[in-house]
């Protein structure tokens, strides 16, 4: 071979080997951003779907993607190829559970084939095992919350996929499973994602009354245990009504015994559940309360003075009104109710001296520290001393703060020594008596207490008197006291009692003594009465009255005849006549009219009884028939009598002179 042709197979040489070097570099890449569609996480089923990306542009171009599907082992089970065109794919593995994975390569035009990528395929539809919630208590109340309950592992060998978490759901239906699917739950149905370890949930809030907690296992790939365990979820938030028996509305004298008694509509008060035992309680002053489990709980008060009673239960979920706070929550204060005792008597005593003012207010002295006077139950009595009779009660008398006053009318009594009782009592019921002053004197007063007074009184013609109808009257008298002494301005009572059938039936009227103690009082026109004057008496003066005075007020009628001379047997005269009243007095309606007629000097007598009408008028036809009546001069008068419920006198009219003829 000559030089020439020898370089140029030298230089053709280089160039071929240049190129199948430059071939076998340039074999298939592989595959970019190989991953399953849902990631690779466990799955609850045998059916993959993997995606990838190939180059944009290869020499020589690619032709074929092969896959190859491994065992958990490695070991191969399954290959194949396709058209390069398509980036994804479909795969399927054993219905076994596994980690199983799948390669992906590329094949060129040349027939060079490049590196796999791998993808895991995890498959496993095993359930796990169901679990056992952990017991929960009977009742759960307010300080509970939140409520944490421990759900419990499933038991055995978990799925190889592992416990992923739990799925739970909170409601009022007795029976039902947390996940729709029959054998699998979502990621949002599973309640608890922490794995077999994260099992317990805190329950932040429950409404009030019975709600069902449901639960189950979920493995890594989303199976959930073939059935659900349920728990019982029982809330009562409110506490227990507690009531107090026992307390007195005031004070009391006596040792008082108190009864707590506490209900509770919901978890009740009866021990021996799960939860906290409920009880009820009462404490006294602040001091150790006294507890009972269950639903009662009772204490005697048995010391003087005023305490404080709380009184307070719990309830068989664990709610009270203790008025502490429990895991956070602060309980409602505890009831309170009050209990006074007071045992001892009040000190009770008259006071040393009677008021020279006012010596028939009598006074008593009540000091009683706890509970106080009550002087609406005290009472002063009065009887002649050394008569072993009963007291007689006095009506009360304002009295300052801290004593009893009670006003006795020793106007009333007769002279002589009366004692005194007093009857104390103070408000819780405790009582004193005594008949003794402060100063340990017995209290004994000797009437008259006041100075004794003298009135008289009377017309200027006696103590009796009888006057026509319609005059004004003039009484007077003089009061004194002492021998003679006069008494200045002071008031005159006058009772004036009409007779029977007048109105009104009593007048009073007042006048006052004048600087010699002599007083007066014109009286008013009226029907006749008695007059009754007295002096009512003073603080330091007795009373006193005069004599009953008898004032008679005679009738007023009047009459009238047709004529003043008479024909005998001829027309009848015609008497007419009027028994007179008053304006604002009963009419003489129905009254009684004697006619009666007497010759000069002669005695009257009466011929006919007439009746008033309504308004005390009446009427008569009187006819001469005897010859002896001509020239004859008769006189005439109507005379009305004393009769029932006429406060008059009987009292005829003036006379009418009539002749016959």
């Amino acid at each position: 071979m000559s030089g020439h042709r020898a370089l140029r197979f030298l230089a053709l040489a280089a160039a071929v080997s240049t190129c199948v070097a430059a071939t076998a570099a340039a074999s298939p890449p592989r595959p970019t951003d190989l991953r399953i569609l849902g990631g690779e996480t466990w799955r609850p089923d045998n059916s993959f779907s993997l995606i990838w990306t190939g180059p944009a542009s290869s020499v020589p171009a690619l032709t074929m993607t092969h896959y190859r599907i491994r065992d958990p082992q490695g070991t191969p089970i399954g290959e194949d190829r396709f058209d390069q065109a398509e980036d994804g794919i479909g795969l399927t593995v054993p219905k076994t559970p596994g980690a199983y994975s799948a390669e992906i390569w590329f094949e060129d035009a040349a027939g060079a084939q490049g590196p796999a990528a791998t993808a895991s395929l995890r498959f496993d539809d095993v359930r796990p095992a169901p679990i056992e919630l952990e017991p929960v208590p009977d009742w759960i109340g307010r300080s509970a919350f939140p409520l944490r309950v421990r759900l419990g592992h499933p038991p055995g060998p978990p799925p190889i996929s592992g416990i992923g978490g739990y799925a739970v759901a909170i409601d009022s239906l007795l029976s039902r499973s947390p996940c729709i699917a029959i054998d699998r739950c979502t990621a949002t149905e599973t309640t608890l994602k922490g794995g077999v370890g994260g099992d317990e949930l805190e329950i932040g809030a429950l409404p009030e009354g019975t709600s069902y907690l449901h639960a189950l296992a979920v493995s890594g790939s989303g199976m959930k245990s073939a059935t659900a365990d349920s728990a019982v979820l029982r809330v009562d938030t409110t506490d227990p009504v507690t009531r107090l028996a026992g307390p007195p509305g005031g004070w009391t004298n006596r040792a008082v015994a108190l009864t707590a008694s506490a209900s509770d509509t919901q978890s009740g008060m009866e021990p021996g559940g799960k939860g906290p035992a409920p009880f009820t309680a009462i404490q006294v002053d602040g001091g150790a309360p006294a507890i009972e489990f269950g639903r009662s709980v009772g204490v005697n008060v048995i010391g003087e003075g005023t305490h404080r009673i709380d009184y307070y239960a719990r309830d068989a979920a664990g709610n009270s009104d203790d008025g502490t706070t429990t895991n956070g929550i602060a309980n409602r204060p505890p009831r309170t109710a009050w209990v006074r005792i007071d045992r001892t008597s009040p000190s009770v005593g008259f006071t040393n001296a009677q008021d020279p003012g006012d010596p028939d207010l009598v006074r008593v002295r009540i000091s009683d520290p706890l509970s106080g006077p009550d002087p609406t139950r005290s009472s002063i009595g009065v009887r002649r001393a050394g008569s072993g009779d009963r007291f007689e009660a006095l009506p009360p008398a304002p009295a300052p703060s801290g004593e009893l006053g009670a006003r006795w009318n020793s106007d009333a009594y007769p002279e002589g020594n009366y004692e005194f009782r007093a009857i104390a009592y103070d408000r819780a019921g405790n009582d004193t008596v005594t008949t003794q002053r402060r100063n340990g004197t017995s209290m004994i007063l000797s009437n008259p207490l006041k100075a004794t007074t003298t009135l008289r009184a009377g017309f200027r013609r006696g103590l009796q008197l009888t006057t026509p109808y319609g005059r004004r009257l003039l009484l007077g008298g003089r009061l004194t006291t002492g021998t003679s002494s006069p008494l200045r301005d002071v008031p005159i009572r006058v009772v004036e009692r009409f007779a029977a059938g007048a109105r009104p039936a009593t007048r009073v009227s007042m006048s006052r003594t004048g600087p010699g103690g002599a007083f007066s009082l014109r009286t008013a026109p009226g029907p006749s009465r008695t007059i009754a004057v007295s002096f009512e008496g003073s603080p330091t003066l007795a009373r006193s009255a005069a004599r009953t005075l008898q004032l008679g007020v005679r009738s007023r009628v009047r009459l009238h005849a047709s004529a003043g001379v008479a024909e005998v047997g001829g027309a009848a005269l015609i008497f007419t006549g009027r028994v007179v009243t008053p304006p604002g007095e009963p009419s003489a309606g129905g009254k009684s009219v004697e006619l009666q007629f007497r010759l000069p000097g002669q005695v009257w007598t009466e011929f006919r009884t007439v009746q008033t009408d309504a308004d005390g008028h009446f009427r008569y036809a009187y006819r001469f028939s005897d010859d002896d009546s001509r020239g004859v001069r008769f006189q005439f008068r109507a005379f009305a009598p004393a009769q029932k419920d006429w406060p008059y006198e009987p009292a005829g009219s003036r006379p009418v002179l009539v002749r016959g003829r």
